[in-house]
């Protein structure tokens, strides 16, 4: 299980999850990469492409820009550890659902599953011309959330459905920009059933 951190944290930080859904995966792997760029002024703090403006193309061309890189990453994993494709979850929060989503689509062979928390679909027009594998995806997000908006939630996973994705969704009540325990559960619920 790969864990893609959000804007502002770092690998460290998205492994503590790791304690709290092993117990439901006992025999899973769990690494969590850093992005490639630290926040200017914060120590530790990374991010997969700096946010400005937060607009949709900064969106598109920052995480198409910072797309090869988690790929290799996949890749090395994958072929260090000697499993295939299917082997692998790839979990995102935040930036890091953005970037999950963004390559965990565009690979060629189609992975375990994809669980994207609290984050959103980029670039969502061109997916249908840049699709290469369509694995489960689980979309979890809180109505309270006051960074990254609930709607996205809706826009995503009709963005999915209309590219042939299997895609579930969890609402978490009045769970801000965060994992709440329900959510937690449910990657969880979700993870053991689709890397049996």
């Amino acid at each position: 299980m790969v864990l893609v951190h959000g804007y502002g944290s770092n690998g460290d930080d998205l492994i503590s999850l790791a304690a709290m859904i092993q117990p439901t995966l006992p025999t899973v792997a769990f690494v969590a990469p850093n992005a490639p760029s630290l926040l200017p002024h914060m120590a530790d703090a990374r991010q997969w492409w700096p946010i400005e403006s937060f607009s949709a193309t900064e969106r598109a061309t920052g995480a198409a820009a910072a797309a090869p890189g988690l790929d290799a990453f996949l890749t090395k994993e994958l072929e260090d550890a000697d499993l295939g494709a299917d082997r692998l979850l790839l979990v995102g929060f935040s930036q890091g659902t953005m970037m999950a989503l963004h390559v965990g689509l565009r690979r060629a062979n189609t992975l375990a599953g994809i669980i994207g928390i609290s984050g959103m679909l980029v670039a969502p027009d061109s997916l249908h011309a840049e699709i290469r594998s369509r694995p489960p995806v689980l979309l979890i997000h809180g109505t309270a959330d006051d960074v990254v908006p609930f709607r996205s939630l809706d826009l995503a996973t009709k963005a999915l459905t209309a590219a042939q994705v299997p895609v579930e969704t969890h609402v978490s009540k009045g769970v801000g920009h965060t994992v709440g325990q329900d959510g937690l559960a449910a990657a969880a619920t979700f993870a053991a059933r689709v890397l049996v």
